[in-house]
């Protein structure tokens, strides 16, 4: 856990040092989501469902060795197995 004084400007801005802007892929415009936990301010950063989901794809097919293609092409198997497992019949 890293703790940073950072100083409130004018208009209400605050910099986020850079090492945790590249730390967290944090570009200019990027959403934070502030949370007041009464006497603690959060901030963290708003990041969208489909990319997450699309990094975490792109990083366990990276670990595994395989393709998007491959992965993509045994989902109609998945499919199916899970159908037939949780239905009692296949799709």
């Amino acid at each position: 856990m890293e703790t940073k004084v950072l100083q409130i400007r004018a208009r209400g801005t605050l910099t986020l040092p850079a090492r945790l802007r590249e730390r967290y892929a944090l570009d200019d415009g990027d959403p934070l989501t502030l949370v007041d936990l009464d006497g603690l301010i959060l901030l963290v950063p708003k990041v969208g469902v489909v990319e997450k989901l699309a990094g975490e794809i792109e990083r366990l097919s990276s670990e595994a060795g395989l393709s998007v293609d491959e992965l993509v092409s045994g989902v109609g198997e998945e499919r199916a197995t899970y159908y037939a497992k949780r239905i009692g019949r296949s799709r």
